[in-house]
């Protein structure tokens, strides 16, 4: 029997990525996907169509303003088969270049459901048969699934998930959205573009609740500027469908009772880790709330098994997160030096209108932690680009260490905030201060040079404000 340094339960981001890493570094290395492709939900049917969609309504958003940019544009229409069809194209794409890269850097794939048996030993199952795969070191990387509300069923026809609200027919007139984070702003960001009446509905008193509550508070200005309904503190009682709707019951932050009714409703309330049934009881690995335990180089308590992604406990369910500690994970079984994973050094970005960028302590968790805190606030008000681009709302928010001036967090809402956020990721990256930021030259006109502003507000110094 091959044994293998590395077996890789899993293909999405965190999966494939540890896998091309770890042939990158010469360790052979092999992939179990239960899927017929590669790439998981973001690849599929969560990051990049959900990204799809949102630019298509971006650029919708610019046509629609077309006179005020001095072109005259009439009989303007959405073709969203061809819409649907373009989202499917780019996730072949990039599904088949994954497949190329395993190829390039000799990773070898199973399909089937992979389970851990025990120290270095894992089964795959497909079609009732079951084989061994031996392997000195094993990276659970199952993913997560979207969390339903308790009596509250998807049909994925009227009452959907992030998934099937991908493969909608058409465009729905009306559309209740329950739940207010990153899933369910950007949703209701595409739909509100394409001309869909939505509301949300949040049980937590603002929308976006991991964010600081400045950016919470501009999200909920814009949103409503653009007849989005928002139902904050907002506790759904029931759910009840036919086959044309769906009407939901609520409490309201007064604890009033209202009841609304849309053509489909949208469940965005969380996403739980997928550990049943993969082996894990059979390991010392700890399990809190069907999350898994690791240590800084994300192996679990279990010698040589390996925990990577949204089965992680403490840190958030993001691409981006798991791609770095899957590259943690296997250059340290390489023996290679790494640096552990820094939750408060992982970037967030929400790719609604307008987009949410953030990384490090909000002002609230900053003054909880015990720093003297110094915040300034650049509005893109201010910023020429944004001028250009017809995007005038929104500001960057730095939160600033008084003593000694080291930048603790960056927020931002507004144009290209997901972009920006690049900066604002190397600065808390490289432990930068607000004097050493203020130093730096930045590109003009560009909406990046509003992070030199921002960075200078903390002092009351800003140029353009």
């Amino acid at each position: 029997m091959t044994k293998y340094d590395v077996a890789i339960i899993g293909s999405g981001p965190g999966g494939y990525v540890a896998a091309i890493r770890a042939g990158q570094l010469g360790l052979k290395t092999i992939v179990v996907e239960k899927e017929p492709f590669l790439g998981g939900t973001c690849l599929h049917v969560g990051c990049i169509p959900t990204k799809v969609l949102l630019h298509h309504a971006d650029v919708y958003d610019q046509f629609k303003d077309a006179a005020e940019l001095g072109f005259e544009v009439s009989d303007l229409k959405i073709n969203w088969a061809n819409i649907l069809a373009r989202k499917d194209k780019i996730v072949e794409k990039h599904a088949k270049g994954i497949e190329f890269l395993f190829r390039k850097n000799k990773v070898e794939r199973v399909q089937g459901w992979g389970r851990y048996e025990g120290p270095g030993r894992i089964s795959v199952e497909k079609d009732g048969e079951k084989s061994i795969i031996e392997a000195s070191n094993i990276l659970l990387v199952n993913g997560s699934e979207a969390r339903s509300l308790p009596g509250v069923e998807p049909d994925h026809k009227t009452i959907l998930t992030n998934r099937s609200i991908l493969e909608l027919s058409e465009i729905p007139k009306t559309l209740i959205v329950i739940g207010g984070g990153a899933v369910g702003v950007e949703f209701a960001s595409i739909f509100n573009s394409f001309g869909t009446q939505v509301t949300i509905l949040e049980a937590l008193p603002r929308l976006v609740p991991v964010e600081d509550e400045e950016i919470s508070a501009e999200l909920s200005r814009a949103f409503r500027k653009k007849d989005i309904q928002i139902y904050t503190s907002a506790m759904v009682e029931s759910v009840k469908q036919n086959a044309a709707s769906v009407c939901v019951t609520f409490k309201d932050k007064n604890g009033n009772e209202q009841t609304l009714q849309a053509e489909k409703l949208l469940l965005a309330v969380g996403r739980k880790p997928m550990t049943e049934n993969c082996g894990l009881d059979k390991s010392k690995a700890r399990v809190e709330r069907g999350a898994v335990h690791v240590g800084p180089f994300m192996e679990t308590d279990e010698k040589g098994l390996y925990a990577v992604g949204d089965i992680v406990f403490g840190l958030p369910l993001l691409a981006h997160a798991a791609m770095m500690e899957g590259v943690v994970a296997v250059t340290h079984i390489a023996g290679r030096p790494v640096p552990e994973i820094r939750k408060e050094r992982i970037p967030n970005a929400t790719y609604c209108e307008p987009q949410i960028g953030s990384i490090g302590l909000t002002e609230a968790q900053a003054r909880e932690a015990g720093y003297k805190v110094r915040a300034g606030k650049f509005p893109f008000m201010g910023n020429s680009k944004a001028a250009i681009l017809n995007a005038h709302g929104g500001f960057i928010k730095v939160v600033s260490d008084e003593e000694s001036g080291r930048i603790l967090g960056v927020h931002i809402i507004g144009p290209l905030a997901t972009e920006i956020l690049a900066e604002a990721a190397t600065v808390l990256h490289l432990e930068g201060t607000v004097d050493g930021m203020m130093d730096m030259m930045h590109a003009h006109p560009t909406v990046w040079e509003g992070m030199s502003d921002a960075f200078a507000s903390v002092y009351g110094l800003q140029i353009n404000t």
